[in-house]
Parts: C-alpha cells; structure tokens; sequence
C-alpha cells in the first residue's frame, strides 16, 4: 500500500453554537466569504414535498453564464470593468480546470483577480506573484492576486498595461469560463458574452423523499458524528450497519430516533453567496411557522478545484479538496455551524 493512503489526510472542521437572535452571530458574513458555491443541499424532516416559499427562493437562484475558451485578457477590458467589476459582485471561476495540475483563475466579488499557475507559467507572466502555500514540490505553482478596483490597476496605468500585456503576449491564457453578476445579472455582461460563444444556465434542482431514517439527538451529538451521519443521509447510504451489506459499516449516532419521513432538495450551479442567505433566512421562516421543535439543515460546498477557499485564502486540492459548510437550524432562532476543509486549506475564519 502507498504511504500516501495508509493514513487518513488531515481536516480541519470550527463548529460554533449561538442564535441568530445574537447581533454577534457569524452566519451572514461567513456565507459571503465562501464565494465559489457549485452545491446546496437541504434536509427537512417530516416533510414530504417542498415548502411553496422554499420552492419559490430555490427557483429563483440567479442564473449564471459558461463562456467557452474565454481569454482571460477579456477580464481586463476597460468596458467589462466599468459595467461589471466597478458596478457590483461579479463571480467568475475557469471550469473543468484542476487546482493542483492547470493554470485557475478566479474574479471574486470584491474585483481581486486571482491567478493559479505553475511555476513556468508565472515566470511567463512577469508579475507580482507568491508561491503556493499548498506545493507538493518547492515552489512549483504560485499565486497572482490583482485588486482590478485598486487605482494603481486603472485601464491605461503602469500595472494594468504590464499585466495585459503579459496575458496578451507573454501568457496568452484561455480557458472555459463561469461567469455571474449581481444584482445586475446578464445585462451588465453582455458586452463580454456578444464576443464569445456562451450559454445561459439556471441552477439544477433535485428533490428526493426519504422514509423510515435514524436519526441522532441533534443538540448533543458531536460534530464529526453529526457530519458523518449527515453524509450519509444526503448520499443516501444506510447507517443501519446490517450483517447483509458489505458497503458501509457506518452507524447513527446515540441516543436515535427515527424519522418517519424527510425532504432531501438540492440545487447545484455557480450558486451565489446572496442566494444562500436568502434560502437561509426562508427556512427560518419555515421552521417558525411549523411552531413545533423541529430542525432543518443546510449544507453549501464550494467548488473542489477553486484558487480560493473562504475570503481570499488559497485553496489547496491534492487529496479531497474539501470546503464547506453545514448549518443545522432549530425553530427557536438557535442553530449550530459547521466549516471544514481539507488537507491543504487554512483554518475557516
């Protein structure tokens, strides 16, 4: 057996406890700092369709763009930054393109461009850069960020035309691209998608009912027991551990009940940062309207082979590329969160 699987890689998971009801509370911003969302998925016990409001916010979720080898040059287009960059949060992440093997590039919310490359690449390129944080090998791929609203990058300025220049000539970078805009949508983009060929995408929703369940005491069960069961549930694999099947020894947790029934939905896309906290905040209302002890939960991942994981962190993928998040709601306005990554991540803040 290899060394590299004779043992379990390294995670790292912050849980914390509160109440949305605490003006403390760390829910809305460590939603923003996940920027790159490709999955939520939702668990809602003792339900057997989906809530009318529910289905309506889960509709609604902005639709987002796949460009087909984009230059990445095109980002820097004076028009594309005056509608876009400058004007709102543009997310904008190369697809199918692989973190610890490809050139990855990023456009965040807040105008940082961010750049993945390997080390010939970088040299390439000719600019500012950091090595890797995450190198398997030292300093074989580095990582260029560039503030596009900072002045010094203004169209026409010394460093604007030093990095156009270089992803012109020098590095002339093209890849598949995701692209979306809020809250001008496809209007402030289309300047950018008249000149390439593209197609417009609504995230994909799927439902799925679930019947006789185990489920934990969700207020004492640790974290990692928590996760593993949640896992489980949503791949739907049996924790029920019987003597006929050789797939999973997986258990539920102690003490357990068992749910007669439950809703399993989820939405995959470029899933917006503001979309989740409006799904949030909808099943807040739901549980407040059922007036029982109940609960529900929400997991949002972030994209495996993105260059950044929460805020500007780097994102590392050499075994699992983990980044995620699961928030487990209680109708008295309390909840538990839960951030983890994997190996070759910083701490969640």
């Amino acid at each position: 057996m290899s060394g590299d699987l004779d043992q379990t890689p390294r995670s790292l998971l912050v849980s914390d406890r509160s109440s949305f009801l605490d003006e403390k509370n760390r829910i809305s911003s460590q939603v923003q700092q996940l920027h790159f969302n490709y999955k939520v998925s939702v668990l809602l016990p003792q339900c057997s369709s989906t809530p009318p409001h529910l289905d309506s916010v889960l509709t609604s979720f902005s639709h987002f763009y796949l460009l087909r080898n984009l230059p990445i040059h095109e980002l820097l287009d004076k028009q594309f930054l005056e509608t876009a960059v400058y004007q709102g949060s543009v997310y904008g992440l190369s697809y199918k393109t692989r973190i610890d093997e490809d050139s990855c590039v990023a456009l965040m919310p807040n105008g940082h461009l961010v750049l993945s490359l390997d080390k010939d690449s970088f040299q390439v390129l000719g600019f500012e850069g950091k090595p890797s944080r995450f190198c398997h090998r030292v300093n074989s791929r580095y990582v260029v960020t560039i503030d596009l609203t900072d002045s010094s990058m203004a169209p026409g300025g010394r460093g604007y035309l030093r990095l156009l220049s270089g992803l012109k000539s020098r590095l002339p970078l093209k890849t598949d691209f995701l692209i979306s805009h809020y809250p001008e949508g496809g209007a402030s983009l289309q300047p950018l998608l008249s000149r390439y060929d593209y197609s417009k995408h609504k995230p994909e929703i799927s439902t799925s009912s679930l019947i006789h369940i185990s489920c934990p005491d969700l207020r004492s069960c640790d974290p990692h027991s928590f996760l593993e069961w949640l896992g489980a549930v949503d791949a739907d694999i049996s924790c029920e551990n019987s003597s006929s099947s050789f797939l999973s020894s997986l258990v539920c947790p102690e003490p357990k009940t068992i749910l007669s029934q439950a809703l399993r939905v989820s939405v995959c896309g470029l899933l917006l940062s503001q979309d989740v906290q409006r799904l949030i905040q909808e099943l807040r209302c739901y549980l407040e309207q059922l007036k029982l002890e109940s609960w529900a939960s929400l997991t949002v991942h972030g994209f495996v082979d993105s260059p950044v994981s929460w805020g500007d962190r780097e994102h590392g993928f050499m075994r699992g590329g983990e980044n995620f998040y699961t928030l487990l709601l209680f109708h008295d306005h309390t909840y538990h969160l839960h951030l983890a990554t994997g190996a070759h991540d910083t701490c969640p803040p």
